[in-house]
């Protein structure tokens, strides 16, 4: 297979890894809802340098390390689990807007205005979801073990992991402007709630599937 062809199937293949709905996808929706587009977009930076991450350890072997490394592997999917469980919590205690309120729209924005994360802590949350997914550590574990061959040059294997960085941060930040719309905005301020408590639910159940799939 020359590398022209291992590059469009590494991105095909990544292309339906990083569109399929995941954690990522549930922290970049809940973070648009929440607070706002600068938020969000710092988030999609975090969770491509998590990529990086994936990427580097995978370049140097670590990842196989990781994945054959039964006590190490188990210790990461609790750590994620774990963290799993704190953003679900705040995703599930999402309250109704009092839409009634004449200073609905105000208040909302004041209340936004004063708990918007800083620009590193958005970007750090972004990060740890994805560096500690369990599943993008297999993925690319599996991806520069199966997928590219081992001859592969080193320059051409970091090129592809360069590539997959920089579309998975085009992708979340091209979500983060569509959530963030004036008009999807609008809804999600009236029933952005639900949303955010069924994000919540969708970070649960990955957390309570990782303990589970430990005990299996």
């Amino acid at each position: 297979m020359s590398y022209i062809e291992q590059f469009f199937l590494i991105a095909a293949v990544h292309l339906l890894a990083v569109a399929s709905p995941g954690p990522d996808f549930a922290i970049i929706l809940k973070q648009s809802i929440r607070y706002d587009r600068r938020t969000a977009i710092f988030t999609s930076f975090g969770i491509a340098t998590g990529i990086l991450l994936h990427v580097t350890y995978s370049l140097v072997g670590i990842g196989l390390i990781i994945a054959s490394d039964e006590r190490l592997f188990t210790a990461l999917k609790y750590i994620a689990a774990s963290y799993f469980c704190y953003i679900a919590w705040h995703g599930l205690r999402a309250k109704k807007p009092d839409t009634n309120s004449s200073e609905f729209r105000v208040s909302n924005n004041e209340d936004k205005t004063k708990l918007t994360p800083s620009a590193k802590k958005a970007f750090f949350t972004g990060f740890l979801i994805n560096g500690l997914n369990v599943k993008a550590t297999l993925f690319f574990v599996s991806l520069f073990s199966v997928i590219i061959a081992p001859e592969t040059p080193f320059a051409i294997k970091l090129s592809y992991g360069l590539y997959m960085t920089v579309a998975t941060a085009a992708w979340f930040v091209f979500l983060s402007y569509l959530l963030t719309h004036p008009k999807v905005r609008y809804f999600l301020q009236i029933k952005g709630y639900l949303l955010d408590r069924v994000m919540g639910g969708v970070l649960l159940l990955l957390a309570v599937q990782l303990v589970l799939s430990d005990l299996s």
